[in-house]
């Protein structure tokens, strides 16, 4: 079987769906090609939500900061879904001197960029978050940054591509890229299936790393471990992104009440692609975080758990780009756990390597070239 289209995605994660809005938008002839059974089963669902530009390398900053300014305000509006985006701000936490060094770097870092980020202390971290364990002494504070439902975007993306002719089909693996007269025309599923188009854009995660071996390209990546959990209602305790100096946990309280939080807890590089971790062992080590940071979450209810995978760069930004080696083809992934917040913005910006326009910014800092060997 032959099917033609303008152009074919592989993965149906948020960066995936929210291309292929931008270009069925163009009034193109869209097909979004997945692996799994389910749309938005990886790491775009398996997030805490974050919506932040505080933090970022300085290469994703001007993409973070493009996207709160211009997109995130009126997503809801545009894909005629609320994708509960609140922008209340991210507090990043610190208990000790060596936690408020590291915040301070970060300042130092979001100020070079032009992002409003400040040090504050403890009595105006509890100002704006009630609640704060007494050892928390200071706290990193961007007011501009927020979070949002990772289902909801997703799921948005998803509908409105839909509702402008996007074609989605689940189930369907791709196994290889195949090149006519030296350019990158065709896809092959593991049933045999053939589809053609005029641009194909690879934004599958890390299984992307072996779809582009197809056509001799290698981003240097690994798979690593996120897990989430969220929590039975609670009345409202506060509405900002929280963080911790060493990342040992984040997360936000919902507007049903509920809090979602992920975290890290030193095993991940031991999990075996693809058979997460027991969920127990994460589980635990974020609460004792949270607990240390928020002890009147101690009596809440844990409802449910979950664990994904994301695609870990060895520079930790993604590869956004139209590689020379092989015309016809889109690069996004790579994105190692930051994909979430920057997704609407790397849509349009990839909807516009598809159709080979100017990109509305400069990705030059995430070029495939850049892992070529210096002679």
């Amino acid at each position: 079987m032959t099917d033609t289209f303008d152009v074919i995605i592989i993965g149906a994660g948020v960066i995936g769906n929210a291309t292929a809005y931008y270009l069925a938008r163009r009034g193109l002839k869209v097909a979004v090609l997945e692996k799994s059974d389910h749309i938005g089963g990886g790491a775009s669902a398996r997030n805490g939500g974050g919506v932040r530009q505080s933090g970022r390398h300085p290469a994703e900053l001007p993409l973070a900061m493009y996207g709160v300014k211009n997109l995130w305000p009126n997503l809801s509006a545009e894909l005629d879904l609320d994708v509960e985006y609140y922008r209340a701000g991210n507090l990043r936490l610190g208990k000790t001197g060596a936690h408020l060094d590291i915040l301070a770097q970060l300042v130092q870092s979001a100020e070079a960029g032009g992002l409003d980020m400040r040090l504050i202390g403890a009595v105006e971290a509890r100002g704006i978050c009630p609640g704060l364990a007494e050892e928390v002494i200071g706290a990193g504070w961007c007011p501009s940054d927020g979070h949002a439902n990772p289902l909801l975007v997703t799921l948005g993306y998803y509908r409105a591509a839909r509702r402008l002719g996007a074609r989605f089909i689940s189930g369907a693996e791709v196994v290889e890229l195949r090149k006519i007269r030296g350019r990158v025309a065709e896809v092959v599923t593991a049933e045999g299936e053939i589809r053609s188009a005029g641009r194909v854009v690879v934004a599958a995660g890390y299984e992307s790393r072996k779809i582009l071996s197809s056509v001799g390209l290698d981003v240097p990546m690994h798979p690593l471990q996120v897990e989430c959990l969220v929590t039975e209602e609670a009345p409202p305790m506060f509405c900002q992104m929280l963080g911790t100096a060493m990342a040992d946990f984040y997360g936000h309280q919902s507007r049903h009440g509920s809090f979602v939080f992920g975290g890290s807890h030193g095993y991940e590089a031991h999990a075996f692609y693809g058979q997460p971790l027991g969920t127990s062992i994460a589980a635990s080590s974020v609460c004792r975080a949270i607990i240390g940071y928020l002890p009147a979450l101690r009596e809440i209810k844990i409802v449910r758990v979950w664990a994904g995978w994301l695609d870990e760069c060895a520079d930790h930004i993604p590869v956004i780009d139209n590689p020379a080696e092989t015309p016809g083809l889109t690069v996004a992934c790579g994105f190692s756990g930051h994909g979430f917040g920057i997704a609407p913005v790397v849509g349009i910006l990839l909807a516009a390597l598809a159709t080979e326009e100017t990109p509305v910014l400069d990705l030059s800092a995430f070029r495939y070239d850049r892992f070529r060997a210096q002679v």
